[in-house]
C-alpha cells in the first residue's frame, strides 16, 4: 500500500506541476567544480536520477577516480519520458534489457577498462554492462520517500540532484531529518517558504555559487511559454528562478560585501507596516545604517552571516516582531495583500512591496 500511494502522489506532482526538468552536465560542471575536495573520501548519493537521463550521475561516474569518491550510489523512479537523453540505451548486466524498470546503481570502482590511462564514460558503460553487482532492480518504485530509498539516504554523505519542485519543501525536510549534506537545485521562490526560510534564518542553508537563469532539458510533451527547440531537436526550458541550496561550507559565504552608499531618509523610506526601511536593491544598502532593513531575497546571493544577520521576512510570516500594524478595510479595499508584505505609504496611498528579508548589519 505504501509503494502505491507513493507511486501515486509523486505521478501527480510530476503530472501536474511539470517537475520533469533535466540539468545539463554545464550547469552541473560550473557549480560543482567548487566543492571538489569536500567530496574526497564520501559516499555521494543521487537519488532523483535515472543514469540513463542524469547528468548528475553522468558526472560523478565519469570523474569519480579524479574526486576519490568512496562510492556512488544513484536510484531511478521510473523511466522518464526522455529515453536515452543523456546515456546511449544499452543492456545493463543484472536488469532486464529495456532498462526501464526502477534501479539503483552503486559504484565502489571505475576501472579503465579500455586501457587509455583515463576513466570516462566509456569505462562506465562497460561497467554496467559486465558487472552485475552494479546494476540491481529496486523492489519499490524509487521514490526518495520509500523504506527503500530512505535505507540507502542513511549510507550517504552527500546528497546530490535536481529533486522535483513540487516536492521541494519535503524533499528538504527528509535531508534535514537525517542529517545529510547536500548540494540540490530548487526554484528560488522556495526561500519564501516558511519550512525553508526557517532554515535559512538558522544558518542550516544557504545558496550556493551559480544562481539565475538556466536551460533544462525536457520532455517533449511539455508546451510551456519558455520551452524552445535546441538545434539537437530536443525541448528545452528557459528557467530564470532557479539555483543551488546547500549546506556544504562555501567560500562566497566569508566574503564581505563593500558598502558605499550613505544613507538618507529621503532615499531610505521607512515602511509603514514595519519597523524597518526599504532597500530596493543589494548594491543599495547605506555603509552607516544599523537597524532594520527590507531587503530583495536576492540578498542571499551575497550573504556573509559575520556581516549580516537574517531576522525575518514580510512575505508568509505576519507573526514577525517587526510589524507594527495590520491593515483593514478601512485603510485600503486591498488590506489583505498589504497584510502579506511590506508597505510604502507614497502621497498618501499605499504601496506593497515584493517579499523582503529582514537584516541587519553586525558591528
Amino acid at each position: 500500500m505504501e509503494t502505491k500511494s507513493l507511486n501515486r502522489n509523486l505521478h501527480k506532482a510530476s503530472q501536474a506541476k511539470k517537475d520533469e526538468f533535466y540539468t545539463q552536465l554545464i550547469d552541473i560542471e560550473k557549480e560543482l567544480k567548487h566543492y571538489k575536495e569536500q567530496f574526497r573520501g564520501k559516499v555521494v548519493y543521487c537519488n532523483c536520477d535515472d543514469p540513463f537521463e542524469s547528468n548528475f550521475f553522468k558526472y560523478f561516474a565519469a570523474n569519480f577516480k579524479a574526486l576519490k569518491l568512496k562510492k556512488l550510489i544513484t536510484t531511478s523512479y521510473v523511466k522518464s519520458p526522455i529515453a536515452g537523453g543523456q546515456l546511449e540505451l544499452f543492456e545493463v548486466e543484472g536488469l532486464k534489457p529495456s532498462g526501464k524498470e526502477p534501479f539503483k546503481i552503486e559504484i565502489k570502482e571505475v576501472p579503465d577498462a579500455d586501457g587509455d590511462g583515463a576513466i570516462n564514460l566509456d569505462d562506465v558503460e562497460y561497467l554496467l554492462k559486465h558487472d552485475k553487482n552494479t546494476s540491481t532492480p529496486l523492489r519499490g518504485n524509487g521514490d526518495f520517500r520509500s523504506d527503500e530509498c530512505i535505507k540507502l539516504l542513511k549510507q550517504a554523505d552527500i546528497v546530490v540532484t535536481n529533486p522535483p519542485f513540487s516536492l521541494f519543501r519535503e524533499y528538504v525536510a527528509q535531508l534535514v531529518e537525517y542529517n545529510k549534506k547536500f548540494l540540490i537545485i530548487g526554484n528560488l521562490n522556495a526561500i519564501t517558504y516558511k519550512e525553508i526560510f526557517k532554515l535559512v534564518k538558522k544558518n542550516k542553508l544557504w545558496l550556493g555559487y551559480n544562481n539565475g537563469p538556466k536551460t533544462y532539458l525536457v520532455p517533449d510533451n511539455y508546451e510551456q511559454n519558455n520551452i524552445f527547440v535546441g538545434a539537437d531537436g530536443k525541448k528545452y526550458a528557459k528557467m530564470g528562478n532557479t539555483g543551488w541550496y546547500t549546506n556544504l561550507d562555501i567560500s562566497k559565504r566569508q566574503e564581505s560585501l563593500i558598502l558605499y552608499r550613505k544613507y538618507s531618509s529621503k532615499e531610505y523610506p521607512k515602511y509603514d507596516n514595519y519597523n524597518a526601511i526599504e532597500v530596493s536593491k543589494v548594491v543599495e544598502i547605506p555603509t552607516n545604517y544599523y537597524g532594520i532593513i527590507g531587503i530583495p531575497v536576492t540578498f542571499l546571493d551575497k550573504y556573509n552571516p559575520t556581516q549580516f544577520e537574517i531576522l525575518g521576512i514580510t512575505d508568509r510570516d505576519p507573526g514577525n516582531n517587526y510589524r507594527t500594524k495590520m491593515y483593514t478595510r478601512e485603510d485600503s479595499p486591498k488590506y489583505n495583500d498589504l497584510n502579506r508584505r511590506a508597505a510604502i505609504r507614497i502621497n498618501n496611498d499605499l504601496k506593497p512591496v515584493y517579499a523582503r528579508l529582514l537584516i541587519k548589519r553586525k558591528k
